[in-house]
């Protein structure tokens, strides 16, 4: 499938929207307050808020660049504001009014008439008519003055050269003196509507593409996702082609409410109650689904902001250390062992569940990458009080330390990881139970698992503690995989082998399975990384796995990805019958390889040469070879099934057939492949003509199945498969430096060369031949 990185619009669709629109607004605030920004109206925002510190302030933002949007559907850049007037009504509960001290500021970022960088601070209370909770605000950039006191200044805002605005939300009580904890918790909202630009620069240019729809689904995540209106979301998976379903990962750090334990710590609340700005963004976006004809898998994993999670919930390594992940401020897993944990978490899927029937959507919910710990130093966090209590009673003696699980283990080392993975499978299962106990069992339940960590061959015995037999078909409902850093590091026989074993051991058919390509964490990745994620869904797809979906919007949208569809046609423009030619050609046939070259003579009389081909196209012509009445009936009947060039099929060349010479018999040592690296495990059947350091190779696209023999560094294996295009399997992959050889024999794909089929009576009673001419199609590499 052909797919585009998009770095800007090169006359695509666009449109115009009046600048200040309440779908590109933004919202930043520090943890663990939490606040969202949803849309109410086409021309209203709304924006919910929880504050449990004096010192919490958050960001209601408008940017001039649009840093989040997918570069065919962003805004226009336009740091200039002059001439232009923003007007709204604001009404407000739970912050400082607008005439009070650190009442709401507009901040205005950008450079003075000199070019220096300079910061506004312009009090919407001098520009409202209304009170102080409910007024219309009008600003004219062109007028605005800079300052609480504004009697008699002249301190102008410089509004031509404008990066970015936002206005300040602080709570009732807020105070600079130190991060203390308030009160209490405030809830707190924000309501800007009836919004108008007005003006000289009072409408931006704004991408409008319609990306045909295509056969990739998206995922979505809040952690990535909290700052923005689920219209904006919404906006970006239509416009660029994606349909039907999408997974939404809730995310592990910011839909839950906190409440301060007795040291003062931020932990999460013990029922799973969800912060309320959380729950208005999730309705909105839920909303926002239904009406574009998504269905969205909500997605609910063991992983937990680590400075929110109780200790006593944590994971644990021998030593008694937490878990946790390699993200600034790190993660960390929660114990499937522990009650509170668990009683927290499956309380935490039934509130999604509840939203999703609320929002008359049919439940499909996602359980993500359970597991129980395993960093990069192959520990893994199995020791928490609560799980070697319980191992100690299930296994009759004290869980021993696995130091490292690449090392060889102990029987007893063993049974503690297989009774690790009966505890996690049981616990898993236990959440699926909450899903279908509240959405009844109807309810879709799916399982996402990630290969690269659970089947790494350096730790053999891994699975035996994630991936318990507890998962296989049909206790889920769908299997999901991923396989990134395996996908994007070229571990292309660990991928394949990955397959087999999820295969073997879980048994889900492949339309229940559900495949998830990604992720680019860092942008100077991007050409190379998207380059193999593109590919390895069209691998997926052409396993046979019905679903694939890309991970993730946010990186979709830097990058500029655009998955293209595949023509319509597509399929007819390179049909291909997997059928030989059914007469022999015999001794009479004729064979043409051709090429093309360009030769310019210079005035000198010397010659240019241009190659334009690397391998030569094959011409025949069959006629000769037609010999009775009964093969020119063969001959039409099969031209005709063919429809004449529509179609292609396979011929034996009478001349070049094997990879031994051209008619020997083959050996696994006649042609070179390449050498292994350790990773790649697929390799092209090729064969070359003449020596020296630069023969001619001809790849090999129809090669006879039953007849293919591959020997690595000489040594002949028959763990290989012959797939599609003249690619064989290895398994495993060849170790770094190894020589892949093989041989072989082949046909040539052919097309009739014309549509018509030219053959008189009377000339080919007086044994004249008729000419059907063949030609080489040119199959992809």
């Amino acid at each position: 499938m052909a797919y585009w990185l998009a770095s800007k619009r090169r006359g695509q669709t666009f449109d115009y929207i009046q600048r200040f629109d309440p779908r590109f607004w933004t919202v930043d605030f520090p943890r663990p307050m939490m606040a969202s920004v949803i849309t109410t109206a086409a021309d209203a925002l709304r924006v919910d808020l929880e504050f449990h510190h004096a010192d919490s302030l958050a960001g209601l933002i408008w940017e001039s660049v649009d840093r989040l949007d997918h570069p065919l559907l962003a805004y226009e850049t336009d740091r200039n504001y002059s001439r232009t007037t923003l007007r709204f009504r604001w009404r407000s509960a739970g912050v400082i009014p607008l005439d009070q001290v650190n009442g709401p500021t507009l901040t205005i970022e950008g450079r003075d008439a000199a070019g220096q960088p300079r910061s506004w601070y312009v009090r919407l209370w001098n520009y409202a008519v209304g009170t102080p909770n409910d007024a219309i605000i009008e600003l004219k950039f062109s007028q605005l003055l800079d300052g609480w006191d504004i009697s008699g200044s002249t301190s102008l805002v410089h509004p031509a050269d404008i990066d970015r605005m936002f206005i300040s939300l602080a709570p009732a009580g807020f105070s600079t003196a130190g991060h203390v904890l308030l009160p209490q918790r405030i809830d707190a909202q924000v309501e800007v509507s009836e919004i108008s630009c007005e003006g000289e620069r009072g409408l931006l240019e704004i991408g409008d593409v319609l990306v045909p729809a295509h056969d990739l689904r998206m995922a979505t995540a809040y952690d990535d996702s909290y700052n923005q209106t689920p219209a904006r979301i919404i906006r970006s998976l239509r416009g660029l082609g994606y349909r039907n379903h999408l997974v939404h990962y809730v995310g592990m750090s910011h839909y839950f409410r906190v409440r301060p334990d007795q040291a003062g710590r931020m932990i999460v609340e013990q029922s799973g109650e969800f912060a309320g700005p959380c729950v208005a963004w999730h309705a909105s976006f839920l909303q926002h689904c239904v009406a574009a004809g998504y269905e969205a898998i909500l997605s609910l994993s063991y992983e937990l902001f680590d400075e929110h999670c109780p200790d006593a919930w944590k994971q644990r390594f021998f030593d008694g250390s937490p878990a946790q992940t390699g993200w600034v401020p790190p993660s960390t897993l929660l114990s499937p062992t522990h009650g509170e944990a668990m009683d927290w978490l499956r309380a935490v899927a039934e509130r999604w569940v509840r939203m999703v029937m609320q929002a008359g959507m049919k439940v499909a919910f996602q359980i993500g990458e359970p597991w129980w710990w395993q960093p990069a130093d192959r520990r893994i966090c199995l020791y928490d009080n609560a799980s070697r209590a319980h191992f100690e009673t299930r296994l009759g003696f004290e869980p021993p330390e696995i130091a490292n699980l690449a090392a060889p283990l102990s029987d007893a080392q063993k049974a503690l990881l297989d009774e690790a993975g009966h505890l996690l499978g049981d616990s898993v299962r236990s959440v699926r139970d909450r899903v279908r106990e509240v959405a009844g069992p109807r309810a879709q339940v799916l399982i996402l698992l990630f290969t690269p960590t659970i089947l790494d061959p350096a730790t053999p015995e891994a699975y035996r503690a994630n991936l318990p037999v507890e998962w296989a078909w049909p206790n889920f409902d769908r299997l999901q995989l991923e396989d990134y850093d395996w996908l994007t590091g070229g571990a292309e026989a660990l991928r394949r082998q990955a397959y087999a074993i999820m295969q073997g051991r879980l048994q889900y058919p492949l339309e229940q399975q559900d495949y998830l390509a990604g992720f680019v964490l860092r942008p100077q990745d991007a050409a190379g990384f998207w380059k193999l994620i593109d590919a390895g869904i069209d691998e997926a797809i052409s396993r046979g796995v019905d679903r694939c979906f890309v991970w993730a919007l946010p990186q979709v949208a830097r990058d500029g990805y655009t998955r293209l569809p595949a023509p319509e046609d597509e399929d007819t423009m390179q049909a291909f019958d997997d059928v030989l030619y059914p007469l022999a050609l015999g001794r009479d046939a004729g064979v043409s390889p051709e090429f093309s070259t360009s030769i310019s003579v210079t005035a000198s009389g010397h010659e240019r040469r241009n190659s334009h081909w690397a391998d030569a196209r094959l011409r025949f012509d069959v006629g000769p070879g037609i010999r009775s009445d009964d093969e020119l009936g063969v001959l039409i009947a099969f031209f005709r099934a063919r429809r004449g060039a529509a179609r292609g099929f396979r011929l034996i060349d009478p001349f070049d057939f094997s990879s031994n010479g051209m008619s020997g018999v083959p050996t696994a040592a006649d042609q070179s492949l390449g050498s292994g690296d350790g990773l790649t495990a697929t390799f092209r059947l090729a064969k070359r003509y003449g020596s020296g350091s630069e023969p001619q190779v001809r790849l090999i696209t129809r090669p006879r199945p039953d007849s293919v023999r591959v020997a690595v560094d000489g040594m002949e294996i028959s763990e290989f498969s012959v797939i599609t295009g003249g690619k064989v399997v290895l398994s495993p992959a060849p170790s770094p430096g190894a020589n892949v050889t093989a041989g072989f024999l082949f046909d040539v794909p052919v097309r009739f060369a014309e549509d018509r089929l030219d053959v008189t009576g009377a000339a080919f009673a007086a044994g004249e031949a008729p000419s059907v001419p063949l030609v080489e199609i040119r199959e992809s590499a």
